[in-house]
């Protein structure tokens, strides 16, 4: 059938409007039938349904049973189009069900086998979960039919009806493995043959035939069955790959790759068959396929822990695609290989040069690839050459490849810092070329990179900043680039300079800006210590007290307020933290419902303070579906800034244990674990985790148990806790699961403890034990059977220390260490043999302590000294008022030793200071 194009509207001729098309529905009704109209029509139909033209159930419904009469025609081409059509309207229409019957008289193995795929593919989307029982074998039989066709289709449509009915469903995994292992066949006898034998569908069907696409099919219904069997996927692809027999039975592609993808799932999870999968993708490089030996090299290079010593193989086949006559083949090698540079560049640095003759290649996507690889794996020497050779194409690629050059360029900048005048120079080129948002961006935050971590820059960088803003029509980015100004000007040498750039935008820019604008002028008022620059600050902010915008006046006006009075800078202007929202929040709520509370007034100093990069990653933590504008830029390069603060994490459970009523009588609670302690793998039948939550007078442990065995239900799940004697705890009470099976996800088990002296801090390792009576699932019933056996389960130790006393908290460390200079204070030194460097013994610490690390103190500069300062809130023992802490910890190095600590703590009361010390 042929569609002429509509000269005149500029569309398709067979496009109508929907109320044309149902009043054309009246051809359905015609006798006798005709086949070219009607198939026609229903073109029109899936047109409108597939450009987003919605039907009413009604309209729907008239349709699809008008359709339903062209059954009665024997036209193929027709039959064909009215299962399509069929299919789209099914999940509108109703009563759809009732044309069950008609489907299944072409799903009988007697028919033409064209019949039979289009049949299966409608009735499945038409059947309920109930109606799935009935037409089971139908479908098993369709699932080993001889023609390829047919058994891709049941194999489809058993994959879509798996949600519906997952019982049913996994009782035909004998079926689906005889389609990963059954051999396609060439030709059909009777009709159908002589049907498929010429024409397009022909030519369709032979090409289905050789290429086996069943067992790509096959496969992925396979592994839906088994997904929630580790151990059962492991021997599926032990089966089919690595006991040498994959070559013989898994002959498509398609197949090999997903195969390729389950075999590193499980490597990943299972590292007793790492050796056995790693070999197995190696035999894989020498596939026929090169489909298949991309996949596998690049299941090797995503390994988890991957070694140097596992890639020659794999690098030396990727070297050989680089050189391939199909662009396709290059693209995908160097995009491998430029995803394996990030973390391992010497092993990549060895095919360096096919990567330059690539550089000039004329697909720009690859050249991209090519050279953002070279700047990964390069070293200082080749930088300005290869600089220049970016610089010669980047107008000829699209905003996302220019982004990944950007992204290589930052990674460069923090590995050759004597290179950041060149880098720094191509980035300010190419802030003033033309480019989107997310482009612009991924400059702005590159640069942002070179000022935090190499100073020699900062004042280059801001100028060139500042001359972008004067034309940035991103209203964010000018927000971003005046608030980094603020900061990081006043710290140059001649920061008077950049004032009037951020006037200008006072002036010139929307009220959005010009409110960062007055925010940014009043942190030079204040960090410059000079009286000439506040005066001509205030000035400048009197002069927006006019402003139109209410947001800039209030600004101006408050500022105007700060510079007068020393006392209110230091905590608008100079303090870098806030409180914890999350918490203050949750504590607002406790001390509002709390009737005993009442008489005093709420104590503001017990709610944990974090920095203002903190404080945003908790807003974007609560807010998971906004867009993230930070694009796609890579910062893997930069260290890492620290997450959201562990008060933000532990808030979140008062209202869980409010709502236990054995746990009513406690009161608030003082603490929550930061996050959950894994005591389980993940790939486990049982999956447990822990928290510690601490009251005045007892200590509870929450477990949080997830049942994955199949067709088995747990119940009276408990933990039994043995404490060690020392601990100071004596049990309560365990609040039990009833009843925990996969279906219903995980479930808490509660365990009590009283503290023997609440006025100390309980301390101690504890032997934890999962019991529980198992019992199968009847599948006809769908219960668990009467009669169960009991059973437990040993999981990892579970340690109480000091870190589950206190909460991390952000404070500026010199000004608070001299405060507490009167107060608790001690000091003592240890070995720490077992830390081979000083960001080993950082890491441990801060680790064991719960503090937060200040000013990036957790990234040691140097391989021989380093001072790790901390803080952090300690609840009182006996539940009053939280108290500051900080401690001080000064490191020396040297090999053999290992490393040798000064610990300095002050705190507000000395038991919270003998507590830090007390956990080294």
């Amino acid at each position: 059938m042929s569609f002429k194009k509509d000269e005149d509207s500029g569309g398709m001729s067979f496009y109508h409007d929907k109320s044309t098309v149902i009043q054309e529905a009246r051809v359905f009704n015609e006798s006798p039938i005709s086949p070219r109209k009607c198939r026609a029509l229903l073109t029109r139909i899936v047109y409108l349904l597939y450009v987003g033209e919605t039907f009413s159930t009604q309209e729907a419904t008239t349709l699809f049973f008008g359709v339903t009469k062209l059954f009665q025609h024997k036209d193929v081409a027709l039959r064909q189009m009215v299962y399509l059509v069929i299919k789209e309207l099914s999940t509108i229409a109703d009563d759809v069900i009732m044309v069950t019957s008609s489907i299944m008289k072409d799903m009988q193995p007697n028919l033409e086998v064209v019949y039979r795929p289009n049949a299966i593919r409608a009735l499945a989307r038409i059947i309920d979960a109930q109606s799935v029982q009935s037409v089971e074998r139908y479908f098993k039989s369709a699932l080993v039919d001889r023609s390829p066709s047919i058994s891709s289709a049941s194999l489809i449509s058993s994959y879509h009806l798996f949600p519906l009915s997952p019982s049913i469903i996994k009782r035909w995994s004998n079926e689906a493995q005889e389609a990963v292992n059954a051999k396609a066949v060439s030709s059909y006898s009777g009709g159908a043959s002589a049907y498929l034998s010429g024409g397009g569908q022909g030519g369709y069907q032979a090409a289905a035939s050789s290429s086996y696409i069943m067992q790509y099919h096959a496969l992925g219904l396979l592994y839906l069955i088994r997904e929630k069997d580790r151990m059962a996927i492991t021997k599926m692809v032990q089966q089919l790959g690595s006991n040498g027999k994959g070559s013989s039975i898994i002959r498509n592609p398609m197949a090999m790759c997903m195969l390729i993808r389950f075999a590193r799932k499980v490597m990943d999870e299972d590292p007793n068959v790492r050796k056995q999968m790693h070999e197995y993708l190696e035999s894989l490089l020498r596939h026929k396929s090169e489909m298949v030996n991309i996949e596998a090299a690049r299941a090797i290079c995503e390994m988890r822990d991957v070694q140097p010593a596992d890639l020659f193989r794999t690098i030396a086949v990727l070297q050989l695609f680089l050189n391939s006559p199909k662009p396709v083949i290059k693209f995908a090698a160097v995009k491998t290989l430029n995803k394996l540079a990030m973390t391992l560049p010497q092993s990549v640095a060895t095919v360096n040069v096919e990567m330059e003759n690539l550089i000039t290649d004329s697909n720009r996507s690859i050249a991209t690839y090519a050279i953002t690889t070279l700047l990964k794996t390069g070293n200082e020497a080749s930088v300005d050459r290869l600089m220049k050779q970016i610089s010669s194409f980047m107008a000829d690629i699209t905003d996302e490849f220019k982004i990944i050059v950007v992204d290589a360029i930052r990674s460069l900048c923090l590995k050759f810092p004597a290179k950041q005048a060149v880098m720094l120079s191509f980035l300010s080129g190419v802030l003033r070329d033309e480019g989107g948002y997310d482009f612009k961006h991924a400059v702005v935050e590159a640069i942002f990179d070179m000022i935090k971590f190499i100073k020699d820059c900062r004042e280059a960088a801001l100028a060139h900043l500042c001359e972008f803003i004067e034309d940035c029509e991103f209203t964010k980015l000018s927000v971003r680039i005046l608030h980094l100004l603020g900061i990081e000007g006043p710290k140059t040498r001649n920061p008077t300079k950049f004032i009037r750039y951020i006037y200008n935008r006072v002036v010139l820019e929307n009220a959005v800006v010009r409110a960062a604008a007055v925010s940014s002028l009043a942190k030079f008022g204040v960090c410059v210590e000079d009286s000439a620059v506040m005066k001509s600050v205030n000035v400048l902010l009197r002069r927006c007290l006019d402003d139109v915008d209410d947001e800039v006046r209030d600004r101006a006006a408050m500022y105007i307020k700060v510079l007068e009075e020393k006392s209110l800078a230091d905590v608008f202007v100079r303090d870098e933290a806030q409180f914890s929202l999350a918490t203050l929040e949750n504590e607002l709520v406790s001390y509002v419902k709390d009737d005993s509370k009442h008489s005093a007034a709420f104590d503001v100093s017990s709610i944990p303070k974090v920095s203002r990069e903190q404080a945003q990653a908790e807003v974007a933590q609560s807010r998971p579906s906004a867009l993230d504008i930070a694009g796609p830029s890579n910062h893997a390069a930069a260290e890492p800034t620290p997450g959201p603060s562990s008060s933000a994490e532990g808030s979140s459970y008062g209202a869980q244990l409010a709502a236990v009523p054995e746990l009513e009588s406690y009161g608030p609670v003082l603490k929550s674990s930061t996050k959950p302690v894994e005591l389980t793998e993940s790939e486990t039948e049982y999956v447990v985790s822990a928290v510690k939550h601490i009251f005045k007078e007892h200590i509870v442990f929450q477990f949080n148990v997830s049942n994955t065995i199949p067709d088995t239900v747990l119940e009276q799940v408990a933990v039994i806790i043995q404490p060690s004697p020392d601990s100071g705890l004596t049990e309560d009470f365990i609040v039990p699961i009833d009843s925990l099976s996969p279906a219903n996800g995980s479930g808490v088990v509660y365990v009590s403890f009283t503290r023997d002296d609440p006025t100390s801090y309980a301390a101690g390792t504890f032997t934890c034990t999962l019991k529980f009576i198992s019992k199968e699932v009847d599948p006809t019933s769908g219960e668990p059977e009467e009669e169960g056996y009991d059973d437990e389960y040993q999981v990892e130790e579970l340690d109480l220390g000091a870190g589950d006393y206190i909460t991390p908290t952000y404070v500026t460390f010199a000004s608070e260490w001299d405060k507490l200079a009167d107060a608790a204070s001690l000091t003592e030194t240890f070995a720490l043999s077992s830390s081979e460097s000083l960001k080993d013994a950082c890491k441990s610490l801060i680790e064991v302590l719960n503090m937060l690390p200040l000013g990036g103190t957790e990234s040691p500069t140097s391989n021989s000294v380093h001072t790790l300062n901390l803080a952090g809130l300690v609840i009182s023992a006996g539940g009053e008022k939280a108290s500051k802490i900080l401690a001080r910890c000064r490191m020396t190095y040297s090999p053999g030793a290992g490393v040798t600590l000064e610990l300095g703590v002050r705190a507000e009361k000395e038991e919270a200071a003998r507590l830090v010390m007390a956990a080294i």
